[in-house]
């Protein structure tokens, strides 16, 4: 079994590489360091299919050098001379690079805030054994819920994160945590039909999972549609499940929120600070420190506390989300935003816990106060939004019609076009379900007016 990095030992190799980048002669130097072990167990065509260990593990380096950025990454940690070279290689790119005008320097030094619900030691100890029983169980219940119900994709894994970084500026730090989580994707036959792949999951950082629920509403909902209709083309109510909004909102609004965008010229929300952008029931966080979010942490990808940042309070625009470059480029501080895909590269704009701040009503209150409307699970096609115009053309699928306060049939061939500024602008309803998918947390929205194209 691979053994862990201690928190020590990556520390000290943090500062080991800043402190050879600083005795090679750069301006300044970061070190970031990454380890992730994860144990999977994957399902293919309704059995259990393989399982697998990953460890991934690695030193990314920044080196500056007169206002020009150098970076190098390694995932080899036990030769020195190997960090040596990826230090010198980090440097030489820096010589070889333009100097930014706008590089004003790495962060300096602040304490970092306290963070909940983020390891859980039961996760770690978790083996493949643990895994193929909680895949078992999965399996299990979406195939006793019905029998035309066939269970195509999933999977269950348990991962131990953590990650250490240092500077030149005597930023250093360390944090860790734990992920679980299983999903299914199902889809029913009946009559010669085959319905729309029907997706469901648990993600969690304590182990707090219930995969015979994930099984069971996986199958419940390709039940659901079959025997799908067509609908005509018409603006109406729409509800927005989670994945729908994460789809919609990753390319659009969170995009539009991120100050490199502002900067850029390719936010809607340019010169917008304080003025109203959406309905006045929506608020929403930009919350590092969220209880348990999935990407709840104590530092961001340059040592930068995280926080929790006002981006709409009551339809209002309150902030952008910075890292430290994006930051002192308009005379601000860092928001906590900086991301990086582990130490395979530099740090970038982007949300943690995304939050839209959830309602009082039940889902069944959002869908009895309609008197007609659809509901939208899944939206294929949302990547080719426009993110500075908030344009988006999407495929609803699956989706449900509802006609007096009911779910009558599940409708096919739908399609969601409009504007994401207007849908914010007629957010109508808020359910109480608070769901974590990804960077986005929310409930159920309720959006008056959106053009459903049918056939």
């Amino acid at each position: 079994m691979v053994v862990a990095l201690k928190q020590e030992e990556m520390q000290r190799l943090a500062e080991k590489a800043v402190d050879l980048a600083q005795r090679k002669g750069v301006d300044e130097a970061e070190a970031f360091v990454y380890q992730g072990l994860t144990t999977s167990v994957s399902i293919e065509r309704g059995q259990i299919s393989k399982s697998s260990r990953i460890v991934d593990r690695g030193l990314g380096i920044r080196a500056i050098v007169s206002k020009a950025t150098g970076f190098s990454y390694t995932n080899v940690l036990e030769s020195e001379a190997v960090i040596k070279e990826t230090v010198l290689n980090a440097l030489n790119s820096a010589k070889a690079s333009k100097p930014d005008k706008d590089w004003q320097g790495l962060p300096t030094k602040k304490a970092f805030s306290s963070v909940t619900g983020t390891y859980d030691n039961k996760i770690v100890e978790l083996n493949s054994e643990d895994l193929v029983k909680i895949a078992s169980t999965m399996l299990d219940a979406a195939e006793e819920t019905d029998r035309r119900i066939f269970p195509i994709q999933g999977e269950t894994g348990a991962s131990y994160l953590c990650k250490a970084v240092a500077n030149s500026n005597g930023v250093e730090g360390f944090d860790h945590g734990t992920i679980v989580e299983c999903s299914l994707a199902t889809i029913a036959k009946g009559e010669g039909e085959v319905t729309p792949v029907c997706f469901e999951f648990n993600i969690e950082r304590k182990y707090d999972v219930n995969p015979e629920w994930v099984g069971k509403e996986a199958a419940r909902l390709a039940v659901s549609a079959l025997k799908a209709k067509r609908t005509k083309t018409k603006n109406i109510s729409v509800i927005f499940t989670q994945f729908a909004l994460q789809q919609l909102l990753h390319f659009t609004l969170i995009n539009a929120v991120k100050a490199d965008y502002v900067q850029r010229n390719q936010s809607a929300f340019k010169g917008k600070i304080g003025k109203k952008v959406a309905s006045d029931i929506v608020t929403v966080y930009d919350d590092g420190l969220f209880n348990g979010g999935l990407r709840t942490w104590k530092f961001d990808g340059e040592g930068v506390p995280q926080q929790k940042t006002p981006i709409i309070e009551k339809g209002v625009l309150h902030n952008f989300i910075y890292d430290n470059y994006a930051a002192k480029k308009d005379g601000k501080e860092s928001t906590g935003n900086a991301s990086r895909a582990g130490y395979l590269s530099t740090p970038n704009v982007e949300a943690t816990n995304f939050r839209i701040m959830p309602g009082n009503k039940s889902p069944e209150d959002l869908i009895s106060g309609l008197k007609e409307g659809l509901l939208v699970y899944f939206l294929q096609g949302a990547h080719s939004s426009n993110p500075a115009s908030g344009e988006f053309s999407v495929v609803a699928t699956p989706a449900w019609k509802i006609e007096k306060g009911e779910i009558v049939y599940a409708i096919k061939g739908a399609m969601l076009a409009g504007n994401i500024f207007e849908v914010l602008t007629n957010v109508s309803g808020l359910a109480n379900n608070e769901r974590k998918i990804g960077q986005l947390v929310a409930p159920w929205v309720l959006v008056e007016n959106v053009k459903v194209v049918g056939k």
